[in-house]
């Protein structure tokens, strides 16, 4: 008898895990699915944008990274995908059922990267008193980030221990 084809394989485990979910997970499950279509959406139509401009910006001679706004602008498009592709990722943990909905890291992780974006496109002649605001508030973030990861860690180096074992038991 041949082997079943890896994608047969994964039909057969997402019906048996389908068949588990409680009617709230199942839900879940369906609004992840619909956010990761609409988000795809949202980050190819944004490239595709980003592209355009850049492509008009080196066509027109106008793409100079020494020039201030040009460089906010651009950047501020690639941190922006980024961010959309960052809530991207943690829907495709909802999707694989790695994790529940709403992930506190994965906020902040975003949280943060907006941040970042607001320096980039940051006008230099900024309040000195708004940059220390958004540097505070990054600072913040970041140190809560690094105490959940500290927590989670060891949590997540067991979990990769048990899949490890249990993938190798299938095999």
């Amino acid at each position: 008898m041949s082997k079943p084809s890896p994608f047969r394989k994964n039909v057969d485990e997402f019906r048996l895990q389908w068949r588990v979910l409680t009617f709230y997970e199942r839900f879940e499950q369906v609004i992840a699915h619909i956010l990761s279509v609409v988000i795809s959406v949202i980050i190819v139509v944004s490239l595709w944008q980003l592209i355009r401009a850049v492509v008009a910006l080196l066509l027109s001679g106008a793409l100079s990274p020494l020039d201030h706004g040009i460089f906010q602008a651009v950047f501020g498009m690639v941190m922006t995908l980024l961010i959309a592709m960052e809530f991207k990722h943690s829907i495709t943990r909802v999707m694989l059922r790695r994790d529940h909905i709403v992930q506190v890291k994965t906020v902040i992780l975003v949280a943060m990267l907006a941040i970042a974006r607001k320096f980039i496109i940051l006008d230099p002649a900024t309040d000195p008193a708004r940059i220390a605001a958004l540097a505070a508030a990054l600072v913040a973030l970041g140190s809560v980030y690094w105490l959940m990861r500290q927590r989670d860690d060891p949590v997540d180096a067991a979990i990769a221990a048990r899949a490890a074992r249990d993938r190798e038991e299938r095999a």
